[in-house]
C-alpha cells in the first residue's frame, strides 16, 4: 500500500485506508481476471452487462470491509443495500465501474469506494488496476493520486477544454435530450472523451487531465467517490442546472475545474422543444 500512498499514508483514517486496501485486493483480482475467459450476463438495456469479476471483486470488498468496519451499511451495484448498526458508516461500492471495457478487453476500468456519514461523503477512493493509479480524498483534506496532491485544470475558458462523458443504457430514448446537448458542445469544436467508467471521468477531472464531465443518469456507486474527489481537488459538481447535485438523484451530473462550470451549465441546460 505504501508505495501508492507515499507519506501520506500516515495521515488517512482508518475508514480511509480500509477503502485503500479494499480497493487493492479488488484491483488485483481484477487485474489478474482481465483477458481471460469468464461469464457475461445481460441486465436490463442495452449492452448492461455483468460478469463474474464484478461479483467476486464485489464480495472481496465488502467481506473486508465488513471485518474493517462491523456496524456499516453498504450499497453495493450488483447486491444493492444491506444495513448495519445506526452509527454506522455507509460504503457505496462500484466493484468495476467499465464492466463493459473489462468484458470487451479494453483497459479502462476502475474500482470505486466511497464511505458516507451522515449524508455526507467523507472518504474516497478510486483505483484503476491495469496501471497503478490510486486516487484517493478525505473530506476536508484534499485529493490524491499515489501520495500526490491533485489540483484540477487553470484552463479557463470552454473553447481550450477537453471534456468527457458517458451515455445511459437506454439511449435510444434519448433521456433529457442528452444526444441533443453532446451534439451541442460538439459544435462547438470541443474535444469530448468517452472512457466508459464514470469514475475515471471524475478522478481525470480532479487531476486535471480535463475540465469537465457531464452525464445525464448515474448511479450513487457511479459518482460518489469521484464527487468528492473533484470537489476536493478545488473543482465543482452539480446538476446540469447549476444546482447543488444528489448522489442518490439519477439525475444529470455537470463535473469541472469550476471555471467552465457556467458556460457548461449554459448549454447542457438549454430547454428544447421536441419535434
Amino acid at each position: 500500500m505504501g508505495h501508492l500512498l507515499g507519506q501520506e499514508e500516515e495521515s488517512l483514517s482508518h475508514i480511509t485506508l480500509a477503502a485503500v486496501e479494499a480497493a487493492l485486493q479488488a484491483g488485483t483480482l481484477l487485474r489478474q481476471g482481465f483477458g481471460t475467459h469468464f461469464s457475461i450476463q445481460s441486465k436490463e438495456g442495452v449492452h448492461n452487462l455483468v460478469t463474474e469479476y464484478d461479483h467476486r471483486s464485489e464480495k472481496l470488498i465488502i467481506d473486508f470491509l465488513r471485518k474493517e468496519t462491523p456496524h456499516a451499511h453498504f450499497l453495493a451495484e450488483e447486491s444493492g443495500l444491506s444495513k448495519g448498526n445506526e452509527e454506522g458508516v455507509t460504503w457505496i461500492i462500484d466493484p468495476l465501474d467499465g464492466t463493459v471495457n473489462f468484458a470487451h478487453k479494453i483497459p479502462m476500468f476502475a474500482v470505486s469506494i466511497a464511505a458516507e456519514k451522515n449524508g455526507e461523503v467523507i472518504s474516497a477512493v478510486v483505483y484503476h488496476p491495469l496501471v497503478h493509479e490510486l486516487f484517493v480524498a478525505e473530506k476536508g483534506r484534499g485529493s490524491f493520486l499515489n501520495g500526490q496532491k491533485l489540483t484540477v485544470s487553470k484552463v479557463s475558458t470552454l473553447p481550450e477544454s477537453i471534456l468527457a462523458t458517458g451515455f445511459p443504457y437506454n439511449l435510444i430514448e434519448n433521456p433529457m435530450q442528452c444526444i441533443d446537448h453532446f451534439v451541442d458542445i460538439l459544435r462547438l469544436g470541443i474535444p469530448i472523451r468517452r472512457l466508459g467508467a464514470a469514475a475515471l471521468d471524475l478522478a481525470y477531472t480532479a487531476a486535471g487531465r480535463m475540465e469537465g464531465f457531464f452525464e445525464v443518469s448515474l448511479a450513487p456507486w457511479d459518482c460518489a467517490a469521484g464527487k468528492l474527489l473533484v470537489e476536493e481537488a478545488g473543482g465543482k459538481v452539480t446538476s446540469w442546472d447549476n444546482l447543488p447535485f444528489d448522489i442518490r438523484s439519477y439525475r444529470p451530473i455537470l463535473a469541472s475545474n469550476g471555471f467552465i462550470h457556467e458556460a457548461c451549465s449554459s448549454i447542457l441546460s438549454l430547454s428544447r422543444t421536441e419535434p
